[in-house]
């Protein structure tokens, strides 16, 4: 293989990787479509991805369908409104067949009737599969007192 196909090769896996990164965090979005959203989302992890959420506490360990089941019921049920996540910046790192992309990130939205806001960082896990990059784990802990993500936080590298 020539330096020009290995380069372009690394440019496509890293624009297919930054698309599912997009796709990771549009579905975390309230209102019409969420639903498809999430389909989105479910086709960008392979089905036996683990995902897991510290936030302070013990680590909530969730399958593929455990995690997206409240979400969605969440997002479309009208309790929470106007919500949305985003990344704030990142960085992907590839070798071979394995990348991992940590990234901070924000969200807000209306619970309940109340505005919130907060931020915190995730990363996730990807493997090359015959059907191309898919999130095989995933991983997150937000700000609270005593934790900050720092102003030199990851930034978009991709």
């Amino acid at each position: 293989m020539s330096s020009h196909q290995h380069t372009d090769g690394v440019a496509a896996d890293r624009a297919a990787i930054a698309d599912i990164v997009r796709t990771f965090f549009a579905a975390f979005t309230s209102g019409p479509d969420s639903a498809a959203r999430l389909d989105a989302l479910r086709a960008a992890f392979l089905p036996e991805a683990v995902i897991i959420r510290t936030c302070g506490g013990e680590p909530a360990v969730y399958d593929l369908d455990s995690f997206i089941a409240p979400r969605q019921a969440l997002l479309s049920g009208g309790t929470l409104v106007d919500f949305r996540e985003w990344e704030l910046s990142g960085h992907t790192e590839m070798f071979g067949d394995i990348a991992q992309h940590f990234c901070g990130y924000a969200k807000a939205g209306v619970q309940d009737g109340k505005p919130f806001t907060a931020r915190g960082m995730k990363t996730l896990q990807f493997i090359r599969t015959s059907a191309g990059w898919r999130i095989s784990a995933a991983a997150w802990d937000d700000e609270r007192d005593g934790l900050r993500i720092e102003p030199d936080a990851p930034r978009p590298a991709y």
